[in-house]
C-alpha cells in the first residue's frame, strides 16, 4: 500500500514552491500512485505531492468520477469567477468560501511526458486551481478576503489539529473529514 502521511497547516513544506519534474520516470509514476491512493484513501477531491513532503510539480484529482493528474501544470484563468466553499486536506474538517476563476485550462503533462490539456469549469476548475497553488506555496486561505480569512485563522487556531494559539508542524495519518481539495 502507498498511503503517504498528509501534511497539515504549519508545515513548511506547503509554503515552498516545488520544483518541475524533469524525469518522467518509474519515480514520479509512484508518486502519481501514491498521491492517488493518499487522495482516495482521505477522501479527497485533489492532492498536490507538497501535502505529502514531496516538493515536485505533481498533482492528482478526483472531480465528478473522473480520476486524473497533471505533472507541471500551467494555467489560462478566465476572468469570470465563482464563489464556493472549499475545503483542504491540510486544514481537516475546515471549509471556507473562497472566490476562484470559473473556468480554467490547465496544461501540462502526464507521467509519462505526454502532454494534457484540460478544460474544466466549475468544480474542476476550483479544484485545479487549489491543487497548482499548492505547487507554488500558496494556500486558499490566500486566496480569501481579508475578513473571511481572520474567520479561517480563528478556526484553524482552534482546530483540533492544530495544537493551541498558533498552528504547528504536524503530520496526520490521512485527514479524515469531508472531501478536501
Amino acid at each position: 500500500m502507498s498511503i503517504q502521511n498528509i501534511r497539515l497547516f504549519g508545515d513548511p513544506v506547503l509554503r515552498t514552491p516545488a520544483e518541475p519534474v524533469v524525469d518522467f520516470d518509474r519515480e514520479l509514476r509512484q508518486l502519481v500512485k501514491d498521491l492517488t491512493e493518499t487522495m482516495m484513501d482521505a477522501p479527497g477531491a485533489g492532492l498536490a505531492a507538497p501535502q505529502i513532503g514531496v516538493g515536485l510539480r505533481v498533482f492528482t484529482y478526483w472531480i465528478d468520477g473522473e480520476l486524473g493528474h497533471l505533472v507541471n501544470p500551467d494555467l489560462d484563468l478566465s476572468t469570470e469567477l465563482q464563489e464556493g466553499e472549499e475545503g483542504c486536506l491540510s486544514f481537516p474538517g475546515l471549509r471556507f468560501e473562497t472566490p476562484r476563476s470559473l473556468r480554467t485550462v490547465a496544461k501540462g503533462f502526464n507521467q509519462f511526458g505526454e502532454p494534457v490539456v484540460i478544460d474544466g469549469s466549475e468544480l474542476l476548475a476550483r479544484c485545479l486551481q487549489h491543487e497548482t497553488d499548492h505547487l507554488d506555496g500558496i494556500l486558499f486561505i490566500d486566496r480569501m478576503d481579508r475578513e473571511q480569512r481572520k474567520v479561517a485563522m480563528k478556526a484553524i487556531r482552534e482546530a483540533e489539529w492544530a495544537g493551541g494559539d498558533t498552528p504547528v508542524v504536524k503530520v496526520s495519518p490521512h485527514a479524515t473529514f469531508g472531501r478536501g481539495m
